[in-house]
C-alpha cells in the first residue's frame, strides 16, 4: 500500500507521513504484547506503507531493539529505523536506567550494540535520547558525526532538547531530526522549538502525539493502568487532571462526528496539518488502531477546522505536569 511521505527537513531522508512508535510493545505501558504479535504488527505496517519505526536500547532494556530488528529483518533497505543513545543503567543494580551517558566512548559502544540488536548495517537516525549536562553537545555531535563518516550511522537527531542545544549541535554535524512530545495537549514547542527548527531546516517527530491515549476518548477519570504503566506516575493522569483534561477530548469528539473520524484521528490530523516536515509516531499493539492513525494522513482539515480547533483548544487549560519532577529535569536543556 502507498502512502503519503514527508521529508525531515532539509536532510532528504524521506519516511511515511505517520510512523511507528514500537516502546509499548516492550516497555512503559504495562506488560510487555506477545512478541510474535508484535512482529506481526510491525509486518503489518510495513504492509500498509508505513516505512518509519522508533525504538530505543534502553525500551525493555534492549528487548524492544530485538523486537524490532527481527520484525523488520525481510524488509532491510525498505524502512527506516530509529533508535537512541544516552541513557546507562544505575550503578546501584537497581535495573533502572536514569543515569545519563553521552560520553564519545559509550556513544560508540551504543552504536555498535544497536547494530547487532537491529540486524542492521546502519543505524538509520540515532537520536540523543536526553541531553546530557556533564558532556558537551559539541562532542557529542562529534562522536555521532565521526559514526556517520564510518558509515555505521545515516543521520543524527536530539530527543527532548533545548534551542540553544539544537543549535549548537546543528553547527557541528547537521540534525535531521528532533524528537519530542507534541500533540493538541502538549504545546510548548510552538514556542521556541518549531521556530527553530524551521529556520535550521530540521524535521520534527512528535511522540505521544495522542498524549499518551488520553486523546482517543478511550481513558478518562475511573480508568485503572497496570503497576508498571509509567502513567501512574504522571501528574498529567492523576484522576483529577483526567476529569478536567476531558474537555479537550470532548472538544476532539465533536470535530470527529462532523467528519465521520474518531478523535484519535482529528489529533493526528491537526498534527500533520501544522508543518509538512513533522511526522508523528503513535505506538500502539492492536492492529485496528494501526488502521485508525493511517487513515488519519488522508483526513484533511481545512483552514476553518483548524480554526476551530486552535479557538476551542485556546480555552481549555490542560491540568497537571506533564512527568514527575525527577523527570521534568531531563528535559529541554
Amino acid at each position: 500500500m502507498k502512502i503519503q511521505k514527508r521529508k525531515l527537513g532539509n536532510s532528504g531522508l524521506e519516511v511515511s507521513a505517520l510512523g511507528l512508535g514500537c516502546m509499548g510493545m516492550s516497555w512503559g505501558l504495562g506488560a510487555a504484547a506477545d512478541p510474535k504479535e508484535m512482529i506481526s504488527l510491525i509486518r503489518a505496517a510495513v504492509e500498509r506503507g508505513v516505512d518509519f519505526f522508533d525504538t530505543a536500547e534502553v525500551y525493555g532494556p534492549f528487548i524492544n531493539e530485538e523486537l524490532v530488528g527481527e520484525a523488520l529483518a525481510p524488509f532491510r533497505g525498505e524502512v527506516v529505523i530509529a533508535t537512541k543513545f544516552g541513557f546507562k543503567a544505575n550503578a546501584d543494580g537497581s535495573g533502572q536506567w536514569h543515569d545519563l551517558d553521552s560520553r564519545p566512548e559509550h556513544i560508540k559502544q551504543v552504536a555498535e550494540a544497536s547494530l547487532k540488536r537491529l540486524k542492521v548495517e546502519a543505524i538509520d537516525l540515532f537520536y540523543q535520547h536526553r541531553v546530557d549536562p556533564s558532556v558537551p553537545i559539541e562532542d557529542v555531535a562529534g562522536a555521532v558525526g565521526e559514526l556517520i563518516k564510518e558509515g555505521k550511522v545515516k543521520y543524527f537527531g536530539l530527543s527532548e532538547a533545548g534551542a540553544q542545544t539544537i543549535r549548537k549541535a546543528h553547527g557541528v554535524q547537521a540534525v535531521t531530526a528532533l524528537q519530542s512530545e507534541y500533540s493538541l495537549w502538549w504545546r510548548e514547542p510552538e514556542i521556541e522549538i518549531i521556530p527553530t527548527l524551521e529556520e535550521l531546516g530540521i524535521g520534527f517527530v512528535p511522540f505521544s502525539p495522542l498524549g499518551k491515549g488520553f486523546l482517543t476518548g478511550k481513558i478518562d477519570e475511573h480508568t485503572t493502568f497496570e503497576s508498571n504503566d509509567f502513567r501512574n506516575i504522571g501528574p498529567r493522569f492523576s484522576p483529577e487532571a483526567r476529569k478536567a483534561n476531558q474537555a479537550l477530548v470532548e472538544l476532539l469528539g465533536a470535530i470527529a462526528q462532523n467528519k465521520n473520524a474518531s478523535p484519535a484521528q482529528i489529533a493526528l490530523a491537526w498534527l500533520l496539518a501544522q508543518k509538512p516536515w513533522i511526522v508523528p509516531i503513535p505506538g500502539t499493539t492492536k492492529l485496528h488502531r494501526l488502521e485508525e492513525n493511517i487513515a488519519a494522513i488522508n483526513l484533511q482539515l481545512s483552514l476553518d477546522d483548524l480554526r476551530e480547533i486552535n479557538e476551542a483548544a485556546s480555552k481549555i487549560t490542560v491540568q497537571g505536569d506533564r512527568y514527575p519532577a525527577q523527570f521534568q529535569k531531563l528535559v529541554g536543556r
